[in-house]
């Protein structure tokens, strides 16, 4: 995802380093010229050598093959760039078993204080947004990287879509964030076929302001919901497409309480550490459902999210407790206090996620 901070970490990491730094912004016209030859710019090189916004050039990767090769690693190589599907294909193909991914999102609660909670929530984790001087300048500052994300950085990650059609998808999607993709009807909203609106879908995912939890599924005997739940990546960024910028018109708008979710999912699960392969959300035809379950080995960890400031056990949690055999179930909502639901489940106040919900 573009402006989280990967290039102000990246020269934080270099600048405690010992030893020679070598630093490329392939942004820079002039050093990206530098690497048309990255065998001959690169392996004379020692010591850390950073790569930004390497989208530019993807075809350096065969070289970094070459290098990372060499007898007692004479360099090592931090790449930082946008993600998308054909950039992370290439690396994964040149780079496999010589590479690590460390995915970076915006700012969580953990490093900003949970007494952050509602601006947080209101301006999402961009450090542009969340830390801008006030709200109106955060939400200008929202409004700035829509457009540039849309008419730049997509175009330079190959997307020929035009800017106008993907704004409109996107718009459109903000709208549908908390619920079960359905192309068909996607589709015949936006006006065109399911397929292109899985690929639009896709694109926004690789672009990392998009995401697609998958859903549980098994043998329980009951049909099951076999479709990704589509999400925002950023609540600050699902605000801005749905027009809201003040914390009254968050609160007073229909799509508070699927706002409130995706915050506190992401929030969640950043704060317990799973893994993207742990992540689920289950939900049945009957109307059962969990918004999220988290699988690790033989723990199941569920956990629903309730814009409430006085959370009830419900027939749907009882449900997921028996049938998916869950230790637990927590319900973060938006009140003060944690207290006892019942059997295994337990209310946390979201002010209190740090401190009453343990990490895997």
């Amino acid at each position: 995802m573009r402006q989280v901070g990967k290039t102000t970490l990246a020269r934080e990491i270099a600048g405690r380093r010992r030893g020679p730094v070598q630093f490329f912004d392939l942004e820079d016209d002039r050093q990206l010229a530098r690497l048309r030859e990255p065998l001959a710019a690169l392996e004379p090189l020692r010591g850390l050598v950073v790569l930004d916004e390497v989208q530019r050039l993807p075809e350096l990767f065969r070289s970094l093959r070459v290098l990372a090769d060499r007898p007692r690693t004479p360099a090592r190589f931090l790449v930082l760039g946008s993600a998308s599907g054909d950039l992370l294909h290439q690396s994964s193909e040149s780079l496999a078993g010589r590479i690590t991914y460390i995915p970076v999102s915006g700012f969580t609660l953990e490093e900003v204080g949970l007494e952050r909670l509602d601006e947080r929530w209101l301006r999402g984790g961009l450090p542009g947004s969340l830390l801008a001087r006030s709200d109106a300048a955060s939400s200008d500052w929202r409004r700035s990287y829509v457009t540039t994300l849309l008419e730049r950085d997509l175009p330079q990650l190959g997307v020929r879509v035009p800017a106008t059609t993907m704004r409109r998808f996107w718009s459109m999607l903000a709208h549908w964030h908390g619920q079960i993709w359905n192309g068909s009807e996607f589709g015949s909203s936006f006006g065109i076929s399911h397929t292109a609106v899985r690929n639009y879908l896709d694109v926004m995912t690789d672009a990392m302001v998009a995401v697609q939890l998958q859903p549980w599924h098994e043998n329980l005997g009951k049909r099951q919901v076999k479709s990704p739940k589509i999400y925002l990546a950023d609540s600050g960024l699902l605000h801005t497409l749905l027009q809201i910028d003040s914390r009254d018109a968050l609160l007073g708008h229909p799509k508070v309480g699927a706002s409130w979710e995706g915050t506190m999912l992401q929030e969640t699960v950043a704060h317990v550490g799973a893994h993207p392969e742990e992540r689920f959300f289950w939900s049945t035809h009957s109307g059962a459902e969990l918004d999220l379950l988290i699988v690790r080995g033989k723990r199941r960890l569920g956990f629903e999210f309730k814009h409430s400031s006085q959370p009830a056990p419900t027939t749907s949690m009882r449900v997921a407790m028996k049938d998916l055999k869950l230790d637990k179930l927590v319900v973060v909502h938006a009140g003060n206090d944690s207290f006892p639901l019942g059997d295994g489940i337990r209310a946390v106040a979201a002010k209190r996620l740090l401190v009453d919900v343990d990490p895997l």
